[in-house]
């Protein structure tokens, strides 16, 4: 792996709400441990904007998580 290179985090979720300016708050889903998963404020990803993939409530997604947390960026629809 190269020096300049990250490690990117992926995660899956359900879509909870639908925001203006495809923007979405969705639930990961939860770890191991049982607990809930947390909130998070995802965007969607430029492919998914070019190709017109709708992404609505109660769907499952893909996400990409930002390393500073709290945003992640979805790159694909489950279902």
């Amino acid at each position: 792996m190269n020096e300049g290179e990250e490690t990117k985090t992926t995660a899956v979720g359900t879509v909870e709400e639908v925001l203006p300016n495809s923007l979405f708050r969705v639930r990961l889903s939860p770890s191991e441990e049982g607990g809930e998963g947390e909130l998070v404020l995802a965007y969607l990803a430029g492919k998914m904007r070019l190709h017109r993939i709708r992404v609505l409530m109660g769907d499952q997604v893909d996400m990409v998580l930002d390393p500073y947390g709290g945003r992640a960026r979805i790159v694909r629809r489950l279902t």
